[in-house]
């Protein structure tokens, strides 16, 4: 009998540990997986016998007998269909989340796809990525063809590639559920991004939080350069790549790109003035391409299917598939992978299945903690870079925090100016203060709403929009207004 059990930070979290160890004790052989992405299943059990497989659901230890007992007439009750015929999954079109779940992370992959694409010159791979239309997932959005053709064209002895996986949105789990279960898809996405831009060395700035990404990672490259994925003349070619990790020291500014060099080159965290942009002068003043990791892990698609074939998927410019997060107070979290599109409404309700709680939904954060809040009307917005920016929202990294009716709107806007205080890296006035004063403000109208106060916000927010060093002063505006201009009740003291 073998027990194939997923073992990312999903089922961790959920004990998954000590269900092992119980089928250990049962003589079981056990595979880990990655996740398939419907956490709220999790630890999910798939037991195959003379070929027949039974998968169960939020296994505990203390089920594991009976769940074999039951084999004789295959009825439990945390018995549920394959998950491949599960609607949550089955509806998907996965494309980076291919591979998630159905193997162990760290099973050496199928080079033929690679060996393929280093067979192209570095303009061909550069034009099928402008072709693909492929953005930036880590919120921008920004043409990545751009990108790689700057690195690619800029003079330099030397060049670097950096993965941002310094995933600190709250309500995004993509990357860290990419690097526990298919890191190698990672890895060649960085390999290919590298001989396209002559970039000959990589490092994947990885959030301090991720231990579980990080064993797998670490394992991954060690097997990458044992099987000549990584080192000198991969794959028996004049390229060369090597392949770091950097762990980051839990600051949240570290996800803004000039920061996390900063951080790489061993310096305090902190915003860079631009120009020069990272893909002139960036990691150590040379020519470094800085994607994060669904970016990066996104370019093995693109080649799998054809860029023409990639760029087709999704509406306009917002090409391919995106995979989006959904959380919060929801009754399926996970994450759901789709080409871009979809209502939020959709994801909501058709694959969350509405709130865990029961009640009315009120409102989605979409973008993470500086995305706006989305009222019940603008769920029918699609899910894509362009329609989001006509209600003055953003896909950021795909992040959907869903809350019901109880949810205090001014609490959220005080929580929006008090993580850019502690998030802050202080270079800047309107950040470091703007985020303090902002807080006290908005706390004041718990006892005092309405009057003055609502004023000194909006023009609070309008200083930190504009003169803000970075996103970090100002995005902290979007949550803020959203909130204020959608929820003005939660404000002035009217609520019912």
């Amino acid at each position: 009998m073998k027990a194939t059990i997923s073992s990312d930070s999903f089922a961790v979290a959920s004990g998954v540990d000590s269900v092992v160890v119980e089928l250990n004790r049962h003589d079981l052989s056990v595979i880990k997986t990655g996740s398939y992405g419907l956490a709220w299943l999790e630890p999910v059990l798939e037991l195959e016998i003379d070929s027949v497989e039974t998968t169960y659901r939020n296994v505990t230890p203390q089920a594991i007998e009976s769940i074999l007992k039951s084999r004789a007439n295959k009825k439990h009750d945390l018995q549920i269909p394959n998950i491949e015929t599960h609607s949550y999954y089955s509806t998907q079109q996965r494309l980076v989340f291919d591979d998630s779940g159905i193997k162990p992370p760290v099973t050496v992959p199928d080079c033929s796809l690679l060996d393929s694409v280093l067979n192209l010159s570095p303009t061909e791979i550069i034009d099928a990525i402008e072709t693909s239309g492929l953005r930036g997932r880590g919120g921008a959005g920004f043409p990545a063809h751009i990108k790689w053709r700057t690195v690619a064209t800029t003079e330099s002895d030397q060049k670097y590639i950096v993965c941002n996986a310094d995933e600190g949105d709250s309500g995004t789990f993509s990357d860290r559920m990419l690097m526990e279960a298919d890191p190698f898809k990672l890895i060649v996405g960085m390999i290919i991004t590298g001989y396209a831009t002559g970039a000959t060395e990589g490092y994947i700035y990885l959030r301090s939080e991720y231990p579980v990404a990080l064993n797998f990672l670490q394992q991954a490259i060690d097997i990458a350069y044992r099987e000549n994925l990584l080192g000198k003349n991969i794959r028996d070619s004049n390229i060369d790549f090597d392949l770091d990790i950097f762990v980051g020291a839990g600051a949240y500014i570290c996800g803004e790109e000039t920061s996390l060099l900063e951080s790489l080159e061993g310096k305090r965290g902190e915003i860079r003035s631009k120009p020069p942009l990272p893909a002139i002068a960036g990691l150590l003043g040379k020519p470094t391409l800085v994607h994060n990791v669904i970016s990066l892990a996104s370019v093995p698609g693109i080649f799998q299917i054809g860029a023409a074939e990639y760029g087709a998927l999704g509406v306009g410019r917002s090409t391919g598939t995106m995979p989006f997060q959904i959380s919060g107070n929801v009754r399926q979290g996970g994450l759901i992978e789709l080409p871009f599109g979809p209502t939020v409404r959709t994801l909501v309700e058709n694959y969350g299945q509405g709130t865990l709680s029961g009640r009315p939904l009120r409102t989605v954060q979409i973008g993470g903690p500086l995305g706006a809040y989305l009222t019940e009307d603008e769920l029918d917005t699609p899910l894509t870079y362009e329609h989001l920016m006509e209600i003055g929202a953003g896909i950021g990294h795909g992040g959907l925090v869903v809350f019901d009716d109880t949810v205090d709107m001014r609490e959220q806007a005080e929580y929006a100016f008090e993580f850019c205080e502690i998030e802050s890296c202080g270079k800047c006035t309107p950040c470091r203060i703007g985020s303090v004063r902002g807080k006290e403000t908005v706390s004041q109208m718990r006892n005092k709403p309405g009057g003055d106060r609502i004023r000194l916000i909006e023009d609070l927010c309008d200083v930190m929009e504009k003169a803000s060093l970075c996103q970090m002063g100002g995005m902290t505006p979007i949550p803020v207004r959203s909130a204020m201009q959608k929820f003005p009740e939660d404000f002035r003291g009217v609520k019912p």
